[in-house]
Parts: C-alpha cells; structure tokens; sequence
C-alpha cells in the first residue's frame, strides 16, 4: 500500500482481549475472525513467502505467543516464541475436483474450525490453488485477541500491492530478528522470566488495579461532606452506568423471546455470501434517509423476519448485535470495539419503516455506549478473575439469546494485489461465538460481500436463509427507489 500506519502492540492483553483468550477454552465460544480472498489467478506461493517473512519482522505480534499471568491475577502478556516456524503459519493446498466456490467455502470452514495452537503466535495463512477457471484464493485466520476486524484489514496493508507486477522485498533474517527480540525481553527487567517473577508481576497488577480503585474511592467520598449532592450524582451515575453495561451483558426479558427456531447451538459452522453493488447499497442508504450501514442491517433483518414467515413461525422479536467502534487512532493493532444489543421487531413491517426503526434503535445504543465508556473493559476484568468454567457458562447464557451479531468493514475502494494476482473478492467469516450466525460486511472495490457464518444446527437451511437475505436487499433497493 501507498502508506504504513503506525505498528502498536500493548505487551499486556487488555482485559476484553484476555476474556477473548479465557472463553476460547470452549469451541462454542471461538472469538477467531478469519477471511477468504479469491484471486483471478493462484498466488505465488515463493513471493508471498517472502512478503509474509517482511509482515513477520515488522510486526511484532505476528512472532509472539501468549505468556500467561499466574492464575488470574492479570492479563497475559506477549512474548516472542523461541520456536517461531514460519512454515506452520503458512499452508498450501489444492481443491479437488471442479474446484467449485462451495468446495472452497467448505474447506476454509473446515480451515476455520480447526483450534489454534496456543502455545504459537495465534495466526494462519493458507493459499489455496485449484479454484475453476484457473483462480486462486487465500484463507487466513486471525485471533481476536491480536485484533478487531479494522486492525486485521490494516495488518493486512503490509502484504498487499496495489499493482500486480512488483519486486521481491529485499531479504529478511527472522532467525536473526526473533534472536535479538529474545535477547531484548531477557534484558528489559520489567518483563518476567521465570514463575517468580511472573507471580510478582501478577500480584502486583492485582494490587495496582484494586490500590486504584480504593484510592479513587476514598478521595470522591471525602468531598461527599462538603458536597452532599454530588453523593447523590455519583450514585445516578453509577447507577447508569451499570446498567449500561448489564444491558450489554445480561439477557433482559424481552430479549430472552428471540428466535424459536434458531434455539440450538453448536460449534459446527456455514458459510453463505450474499453480494451486492456498493453504489446500489449507497443509493439505496441515501434515499433511504441512512447509511450503508444501515441498508446492511435492515437488509439482514428483513432476510431473518422472512425466513421465519415462510415457515409459519410467530416472533415477538429478534436480537442481533451490532459493532460499536471505540477506536481513537489510526494504528495498527488491538481491540476497541464494543458490542451493543439491537432488538428487531417481529411484526411484519414495510422496508421503509424497519430502516428508519432500526436506525432510531441503533443510534440510540451508540449514546448508550459513549455514555458507559469503558464499562465492558471494567466488567472483562471482573470476569477474568473467575473460573474459566464459569465465565464460558456465562458466556453461552448471554450468546444463546443473541439470534445473530452484525459487523460492518470497509476495504479498500481500487483494485488490489497480492503476490502477482488480482484480488476479485473479499468475505469475511466473522465469530458467531455462541449465536445463530454472525452476518459480515466487506466493501471492496465495488462490492459489497456479505458473510452468513452460520451455526447450521441453529439454522437448518442455510441456503433457504441466504435466499431470504437476497430477496429482502430487492425490497429494499424497491423501496428505496420509490422514494427517489
């Protein structure tokens, strides 16, 4: 790409980073996101090795593995793995047969089901060759502890070109690299390296975290005194804050009715691609009085509410989630997300009015979210302190009544490449982690692909859902033609 954006990486997982690593210890939960690229022709697979070792020696990550804390008194850190094989990161393989896109969807949902090591850096790479008409494609698979979906489209920047015929990166030495940042931790007297240390370290996280909160405690009550209103203030406030957090948290009970038929879960996974023009979705979201985001989730919504009455079957309503960026900056690296519940309504309703109904209900949870600020950190950090077993039964209960999470990425706008071939298509496999489905968007260079990752024990017709989906995008664009 034309520009690099600042590489920063904590040496500590936040707390939401380190629950994503506690929760994964149940393959119902997988926090993973991953991506399939199709090509117009099969990568070369020499040269991408080559750009992927460049990746490696600028990003730090890439080359870490995750150094637990003692117990659960604070977050894991990262550490460059002594052992780094790039070779385990990188696969090739070849689809057999036709090489149809339901052979490769198929695979990489295989690829994406497959657990991560977790004692190698949490990433993997897979060319594919043998797609029909002579494509290619590429699979890659992303912890979400490492990074959201936006820090995982600026990693990619440092392997994609924006023309076809470029030169080999220079040589790069990661024996040597992976040495010297060995050699670097082993020096910095604040990184532990031994159980000791790491106790240490631990405890006096703990101590610092609860020292804080004491600390800021005490002095707010001594101006209590002086100040009786503002007891009452901070009571309101939190108070709300609570509660903010809670509705993201714990299932209410209205959002305890949510789909009869998408009650099972299970860890089993299907994907299904919708695809629609960018600048249809644009116009459309302009006439509409909205965004493009908002023609997505409504779009998905409608395709739900319509699966349903096809098969007779009664909703008092749907919950989905949708993705709330916190991110402040424009470096690479880490999380800062939050997800907030959207309550979709069961009755049947013209597409003009569920987008200006979701819309209202969407932007009222952003507020809700600015005003909590980091209250689902504050809550990951109370969790992390528990059982693993009892956080992912908390996990499940609050993912079972979720019918389906929402995200929405943007790509790049032109044409781009990676080692000599084209990129034609981009969809995400976004985490369903406990749901009936996670539904991913992707805009690039035209197009918008939308990812169903579709747990096929909650849904049982996949394609019967993706048919919905498509069908309501019609109606939608329908409508949004009537109004301009």
């Amino acid at each position: 790409m034309t520009r690099e954006r600042e590489l920063r990486f904590a040496a500590q997982m936040s707390d939401a980073e380190a629950l994503m690593w506690n929760v994964e210890k149940d393959p119902w939960l997988n926090p993973s996101g991953a991506m399939i690229v199709i090509f117009d022709t099969p990568l070369d697979m020499d040269l991408f090795r080559e750009r992927m070792k460049v990746a490696v020696a600028k990003i730090p990550r890439l080359r870490e593995r995750v150094n637990p804390g003692f117990g659960r008194l604070a977050p894991p850190s990262w550490a460059t793995d002594p052992e780094f094989d790039l070779d385990y990161h990188l696969r090739h393989v070849a689809l057999p047969g036709a090489g149809t896109e339901r052979q490769l969807f198929d695979l990489c949902t295989r690829l994406y089901e497959d657990p991560f090591d977790r004692t190698r850096p949490l990433w993997g790479f897979t060319v594919i060759e043998g797609l029909e008409g002579g494509r290619g494609a590429l699979f890659s698979k992303l912890h979400h502890s490492i990074a959201d979906g936006i820090g995982a489209m600026r990693l990619s920047e440092i392997y994609i070109d924006l023309e076809r015929d470029v030169e080999a990166p220079e040589a790069v030495d990661l024996d040597a690299i992976i040495t010297e940042a060995i050699a670097a931790e082993e020096a910095d007297e604040d990184r532990p390296d031994n159980a000791t240390e790491n106790l240490l370290r631990s405890a006096g996280h703990a101590f610092r975290r609860q020292a804080g909160i004491v600390r800021r405690a005490a002095g707010e009550v001594a101006i209590w005194s002086a100040d009786p209103l503002r007891a009452r203030d901070r009571a309101e406030d939190v108070a709300g804050v609570a509660k903010t957090a809670l509705d993201q948290m714990t299932p209410s009970e209205e959002e305890a009715t949510g789909s009869p038929l998408w009650a099972d879960r299970s860890r089993h996974r299907r994907l299904e691609v919708v695809s629609l023009p960018l600048k249809k979705v644009k116009k459309a979201g302009k006439a509409l009085g909205g965004s493009i985001n908002d023609v997505f989730v409504t779009g998905a919504a409608l395709g739900a509410l319509e699966y349903h009455a096809e098969r007779n079957t009664p909703l008092d309503g749907l919950n989905a989630t949708f993705v709330v960026s916190t991110r402040t900056d424009d470096a690479i690296g880490g999380n800062s997300f939050t997800p907030a519940v959207l309550r979709i309504p069961g009755h049947a309703a013209d597409p003009q009015k569920m987008f200006t109904e979701l819309q209202e209900r969407m932007a009222a949870r952003r507020d809700e979210v600015a005003e909590g600020g980091e209250t689902l950190a504050a809550l990951a950090g109370v969790a992390n302190w528990l059982p693993t077993s009892v956080v992912t039964q908390m996990a499940r209960a609050r993912s079972s009544s979720i019918d389906f999470a929402t995200s929405n990425m943007r790509g790049a706008p032109v044409t781009t490449y990676v080692a000599g071939a084209e990129a034609e298509r981009m969809i995400v496999m976004g985490p369903v982690a406990g749901t009936a489905m996670n539904i991913t968007t992707l805009s690039y260079n035209g197009n918008l692909e939308i990812g169903l990752f579709i747990d096929p024990v909650a849904v049982e017709d996949p394609a019967a859902l993706r048919d919905c989906m498509e069908q309501a995008y019609a109606d939608l664009f329908a409508a949004a033609s009537d109004n301009g």
